[in-house]
């Protein structure tokens, strides 16, 4: 884990906020040079803590109405194709997140699709077609209520 001061702490609040800030602007933000805050900056993308920078889409407005959490079980006598598995997934451009969970389920995924259609094909011909699957269920989102990438930060240390 890195370590991280307030002034880290700030400047990681303001680019979850905003990504495209300029370098002039969060120096002011935060109080630094402009030399220091591109230091601080860099070395926090060296160390691992900012991993990337993107700019996040309105799904609908693009087509992509649907978005589906399917719960996957995996047969028991094919756990050697799990590697396989996860590697297929990282090909599917449907599947938004995967997750290895605990309880009646070994994943979770996250898809997004044009329609209940679209979302249909890719599971019956696509998801399903992958080894070592035994158990898919999925539930259609309805409404989203609240979504966030933001990390919650140490807020005791910001201030």
């Amino acid at each position: 884990m890195a370590k991280l001061d307030r002034l880290d702490l700030r400047l990681l609040a303001l680019l979850q906020q905003n990504g495209r800030m300029s370098n002039l602007e969060l120096a002011e933000a935060v109080g630094l040079s402009p030399a220091q805050c591109s230091r601080r900056h860099h070395r926090l993308e060296e160390l691992g803590v900012i991993t990337r920078y993107e700019a996040r889409l309105h799904p609908a407005s693009i087509g992509l109405k649907v978005v589906a959490f399917v719960h996957i079980g995996m047969d028991r006598g094919h756990m050697r194709d799990l590697k396989s598995f996860r590697e297929a997934l990282t090909h599917m451009p449907n599947v938004l997140e995967c997750h290895s969970v605990t309880g009646d389920f070994d994943y979770v995924l996250k898809v997004i699709a044009a329609d209940l259609e679209d979302l249909n094909v890719f599971l019956t011909e696509r998801l399903v077609a992958l080894p070592g699957i035994g158990l898919v269920r999925s539930s259609v989102c309805l409404e989203e209520i609240m979504a966030r990438s933001a990390l919650p930060l140490p807020v005791a240390e910001m201030s």
